[in-house]
């Protein structure tokens, strides 16, 4: 099937069953509630169907934090708005070989009302022990000039946003305090222009999470 409005780049990971995303965190677990077999004895010879059963952590995957996440009074999955995340103009910015990765007020003018995503490539770790390990992640500094620019979401293909080992978790506090939405394990950023291209990671409507699993994708429009 040919997308006559541009070219789409998937930028998720795959669930499996057992897969972990973040240390200490549930494994996803992907069942069958009715299976094949079992469907033929319902509805007869030839009339399979299958319905599976999922059971996730809120934080499996490739997924996105809106303000509840780290704020009681934060809206939760059923107050976003799809002006942030869905066909948003977006921006890829390359900080490779980076850890702790500071962006600036001026390297972030124009880019109001846009996805920021940050490579890094510490995806190509995604499902290793080495993924949970030294992984890059935003300065409280770039959380401010991000807020300061007014961008739409902020998103890295990193383990975390902030540096694990600072508990106060600035990037997480500055951002979602101004509801900009926060994606996390991005991946297949090395496939994305610096620019001209939108970008889209909508979750369920779910009452009461602040966090969950997305289908990311960037559209690059076809000349």
């Amino acid at each position: 099937m040919t997308n006559t409005s541009g070219s789409l780049i998937d930028l998720s990971h795959i669930i499996t069953d057992g897969m972990l995303t973040y240390p200490g965190l549930p494994a996803a677990v992907v069942d069958t509630h009715l299976s094949r077999e079992a469907a033929e004895e319902i509805y007869g010879p030839g009339g399979t169907f299958h319905i599976g059963l999922v059971t996730l952590c809120t934080n499996t995957g490739t997924y996105l934090d809106v303000p509840f996440h780290r704020f009681a009074d934060g809206h939760d999955l059923t107050g976003l708005s799809l002006a942030r995340v869905a066909a948003v103009p977006a921006v890829c910015l390359d900080r490779r070989g980076e850890t702790a990765i500071d962006l600036s007020r001026s390297e972030l003018e124009g880019y109001e009302g846009m996805a920021v995503l940050v490579r890094t490539d510490h995806s190509h770790k995604f499902g290793t022990e080495a993924y949970f390990e030294d992984h890059p992640y935003l300065s409280g500094a770039s959380a401010n000039a991000l807020v300061s620019a007014g961008v739409a979401c902020v998103g890295i293909d990193s383990l975390n946003i902030d540096s694990t080992a600072d508990q106060q978790r600035p990037v997480h506090t500055r951002l979602l305090g101004a509801e900009i939405p926060i994606i996390e394990h991005l991946t297949n950023l090395a496939s994305l222009p610096a620019d001209g291209f939108v970008f889209t990671a909508v979750p369920p409507k779910i009452e009461g999470a602040g966090t969950f699993t997305v289908r990311a994708f960037a559209t690059i429009p076809t000349a």
